[in-house]
């Protein structure tokens, strides 16, 4: 496990001597230190990301040979997988299997960026003029400098999602990760550097946000800013931006409805809300947690829902069989805890679940929620937490507009026989991504955020490279011909 900062590709200690403990969320034993950065820090990696950026070989080397370096990060993640997967579990907690699940699909980012880093190569789009005086072409290049800001739910491969295609469109980059969970990142350092990507394009400094973050947000040499988290620090994160007029790309919370209709496989749509909610712990900005079912499957759906919940392994995430690990940290542990809390004090009832599942460790069971108003604190706020809340419809009006009634945007997931209906309700929901009949699913090829306070731009597939670069047009005169703006004497 790394001790210092990775900046301008070396290992260095940070300015001020500081450290933060890494806490297992299963056992709360401090299993290790990381360096806490300062703004000190923030210069150094800015400075020597500006320098790769302006004066380096990485943004003026062809696609081809950026894809070779992306490559190699992808194999070097590969043949690292199971000691970085065991070093996921005990910083984030997550089960075993899904973090090598995660992981994966880290390398297979950079492999799918590392093509699209190729396809660039001689990408020109020529221009049809009304004056055959002038020719004219598009190019994109890289935006410049980039700061991603990442979560603490998907430590190596939230970081994955913006490293690899900033690297691929030839930019330069600071990382930093989530104070909660740092340790894969920062051996995401030690895999570039033996990849052989050069010094300065990706720096990696850890710490707390109003250390460190807060200085990389303002500072004026970058150009881009990318985050993922709250909607409260992606707000803050959006008025810095403004005052420099930074490019900015965020994918912040989401409370996402599922909609079950009465002709629904009732094992499907109990095994599809489940893997929507109790999946990472439910620390998922996407999670599914508000689930909406025709009135006629709503008791036999309920029923099978608890039985199946309460029937989920609980523990650590390096136990064989756990399928529920613990939250990541005490506070998002106090956080879940004190949500139900209040569900319960405003009138909803507990199904199952809500409680410390254990005497050690930030546990909590899988916990359903019923006979909560729209209008409650567990229904419209993101809970972040094994939570579902669960309603009956009546009609496929009532259940769009209750879907859509939210001031967030990013996914929806509707579960019918009827191809036609799921379609129908597809087309109206206000959200960013959505999902037929399964909730989740995930590809790198394809797109991702949200619409309203969810968020602002796409990540992943070819939208992902787009954040990263600039559209750049170029016009060339091409006649003799006079212009004519004005008549000599």
């Amino acid at each position: 496990m790394q001790t210092q900062l990775f900046i301008n590709g070396a290992w260095v200690a940070p300015a001020r001597g500081r450290t933060l403990p890494v806490i297992n969320p299963a056992t709360e034993e401090v299993v290790h230190h990381i360096p806490a950065a300062a703004a000190e820090d923030a210069e150094a990696a800015v400075q020597a990301a500006r320098a790769a950026f302006d004066h380096g070989p990485w943004p003026r080397m062809s696609g081809a040979e950026r894809a070779k370096v992306l490559r190699s990060i992808a194999a070097g993640i590969r043949a690292r997988l199971p000691e970085l997967a065991r070093l996921e579990v005990i910083d984030n907690g997550k089960p075993l299997p899904e973090a090598e699940w995660d992981l994966g699909d880290a390398a297979g980012c950079f492999d799918f960026y590392a093509g699209l880093a190729e396809e660039l190569d001689g990408e020109v789009q020529q221009i049809a003029l009304p004056d055959h005086r002038f020719t004219s072409k598009v190019v994109r290049e890289p935006v410049g400098v980039a700061v991603a800001i990442i979560p603490w739910n998907y430590p190596l491969l939230m970081a994955a999602w913006k490293v690899a295609p900033a690297l691929a469109a030839g930019c330069a980059m600071v990382l930093k990760p989530s104070e909660h969970t740092s340790l894969t990142a920062l051996e995401l350092g030690a895999i570039v550097a033996e990849a052989g990507l050069p010094p300065g394009v990706l720096n990696i400094v850890t710490g707390l946000g109003a250390d460190v973050g807060q200085a990389l947000v303002d500072h004026p040499k970058i150009d881009k800013l990318a985050f993922t988290g709250s909607v409260p620090t992606g707000a803050r994160l959006m008025a810095a931006a403004a005052r420099d007029v930074k490019n900015i790309s965020l994918e912040l919370g989401g409370k996402s409805p599922f909609v079950v209709f009465g002709d629904a496989d009732i094992e499907q749509a109990v095994e599809w809300i489940m893997f929507g909610i109790f999946w990472n712990q439910g620390q998922v900005c996407s999670a599914t947690s508000r689930v909406l079912v025709e009135r006629s499957l709503y008791a036999p759906l309920l029923a099978r829902l608890v039985t199946e919940a309460e029937k989920i392994t609980i523990g650590d995430g390096l136990a064989a069989g756990t399928l529920l690990g613990p939250l990541v940290n005490e506070q998002q542990y106090q956080k879940i805890l004190g949500f139900i809390s209040r569900a319960v004090a405003a009138g909803a009832t507990l199904a199952t679940g809500g409680k410390a599942a254990k005497d050690r460790g930030y546990f909590v069971t899988p916990t359903i929620l019923t006979d909560v108003a729209p209008d409650a604190e567990a229904w419209v706020e993101e809970i972040f937490g094994p939570v579902v809340c669960i309603r009956p419809f009546d009609t496929e009006a009532e259940a769009i507009a209750l879907a859509n009634d939210s001031r967030f945007g990013l996914a929806a997931a509707v579960m019918s026989a009827d191809s036609a209906r799921a379609e129908r309700v597809a087309a109206a929901f206000r959200a960013g991504i959505v999902w037929i009949n399964c909730s989740q699913p995930t590809f790198t090829e394809a797109p991702w955020g949200g619409m309203k306070q969810s968020g602002i731009g796409r990540e992943l597939g070819r939208w992902g490279l787009d954040n990263y670069l600039e559209t750049k047009q170029i016009t060339r005169l091409v006649s003799d011909e006079p212009w004519g703006w004005y008549l000599k004497g």
